[in-house]
């Protein structure tokens, strides 16, 4: 592992790991998440949110390609979270992925997503200073392996709607980080998952951990909101409910 990216995953541990964020996302997936339920968390990262969904009962399978963080997953997560050292995305393959040694979050295997981000406010100290070859896999396969999971977490960074490319069924609940200056891409996320069932969303802004809204809203009530934020807004997380079907 060279310098630069120890210190992009020392950073990680540190920020990810720190207790009131700990705390925070614990009580958020207590909330959501039942005892015994089966979730992925694509984008696992440091694993900060594996570890709070198994510590609220799911059985949890963490998707992470990137180094150094799957070996460090490979490492320390309990042994009963089943880690896949692959990406996820429209179909098998092997793919580059552009890698920000010191900022590591922000690796991606979408190229038009760094494109777009050389302009977007918040990534003028970003530099995508080394390629990976990683694995792809799909939510398909995964799903076909382990089970259908009540919940599926996604943070890959511009590369999301290619995530969702790889499913063909509907999940009950789904999550997928938006980026106020990326407008476009939650929306093509948005109708991705309307070719998959009928979807209700809301909003946890960065990492509070809280619903923004008290009821569950459609597509277009969401797309208005995003319309408002400017672009250099804060990120979040946009959650997706299947209606239920009626009896």
């Amino acid at each position: 592992m060279n310098f630069r990216a120890a210190l992009g995953l020392m950073r990680s541990i540190a920020i990810y790991y720190n207790p009131v964020r700990v705390r925070q996302l614990r009580r958020h997936y207590a909330g959501i998440i039942r005892r015994g339920d089966l979730v992925i968390d694509v984008g696992a990262h440091v694993g900060s949110r594996s570890r709070a969904m198994r510590a609220a009962g799911a059985r949890v399978v963490a998707v992470e390609p990137q180094e150094p963080f799957a070996g460090f997953l490979a490492r320390s997560l309990p042994r009963d979270v089943t880690l896949i050292r692959k990406a996820l995305g429209p179909s098998e393959a092997v793919a580059s992925m552009a890698v920000s040694s010191l900022h590591p979050t922000v690796s991606s295997l979408s190229q038009g997503f760094t494109r777009e981000a050389a302009d977007a406010p918040g990534f003028d100290h970003v530099c995508w200073d080394r390629r990976q070859q990683v694995q792809v896999t799909t939510l398909d396969r995964v799903i076909a392996q382990h089970g259908l999971p009540q919940f599926v977490k996604i943070d890959v960074e511009g590369f999301e709607e290619d995530v969702l490319a790889g499913l063909s069924q509907p999940v009950p609940m789904l999550s997928v980080e938006y980026l106020p200056a990326f407008r476009d891409r939650t929306l093509r996320v948005m109708a991705r998952l309307a070719q998959l069932g009928d979807y209700r969303f809301n909003v946890v802004r960065g990492e509070t951990g809280v619903f923004l809204w008290d009821d569950w809203r459609d597509a277009e009530q969401v797309a208005e909101w995003l319309a408002t934020l400017p672009r250099d807004g804060g990120s979040g997380d946009l959650y997706a409910r299947m209606v239920p079907a009626k009896s």
